[in-house]
């Protein structure tokens, strides 16, 4: 299917759960990625802010987690393009002209260098490729991290289908959570 159908289609069925089903879904998918990367004191996270009317995973699980278990923390914000502010518990936060919450702060801590990196996306197909919103605001961002930062997609709904129309510049995930697997796309060694 073609990225423009895969979008509608996957807008549509995330719009169908409930916001019960949603939160249960997005706690085991926390609990998967948890059980399966296991990530530890120090390590770097860059974790998308979920958009409540886009019923998108919820990343405030995540990003309590790893805030309790003193795992750095950055998350984006749009400033001509996207950059990556770190947060803390006292962070304080405001609505975007696009209903995301964002941090106050404009300063880009710079880093580059993440663990991994929690990504949104409405489809991701069985060879790692996302559909995304069509702003083109991940793959500009994948561009400018180390290539050795691991590209997570969160979603509810399995790759089942594949993207007709991936076009070069794409830059497919390294893993896929949902609430039942961890599905890895990575070519190199771990």
């Amino acid at each position: 299917m073609l990225k423009a159908e895969l979008r509608k289609k996957y807008m549509q069925k995330r719009k169908a759960l409930s916001s019960d089903e949603a939160f249960l879904l997005s706690e085991k998918i926390v609990e998967n990625f948890i059980h399966y990367f296991k990530p530890v004191e120090g390590q770097k996270v860059h974790v998308f802010i979920p958009i409540e009317k886009f019923n998108e995973i919820d990343t405030n699980l995540f990003i309590n987690y790893f805030l309790e278990h003193n795992i750095r923390v950055f998350v984006p914000k749009v400033v001509e393009g996207l950059i990556s502010v770190e947060i803390f518990p006292d962070t304080e936060f405001e609505t975007s002209k696009w209903g995301i919450s964002e941090p106050v702060s404009t300063i880009d801590s710079g880093e580059t260098q993440f663990d991994y990196v929690i990504t949104p996306l409405l489809y991701c197909d069985p060879n790692g490729n996302r559909v995304g919103y069509g702003k083109g605001f991940y793959d500009d961002f994948f561009q400018s991290i180390s290539p050795s930062s691991k590209k997570i997609g969160v979603n509810y709904f399995n790759p089942d289908e594949y993207i007709d129309d991936v076009w070069e510049n794409d830059i497919p995930l390294d893993y896929l959570v949902t609430f039942t697997d961890v599905l890895s796309f990575f070519k190199g060694e771990e």
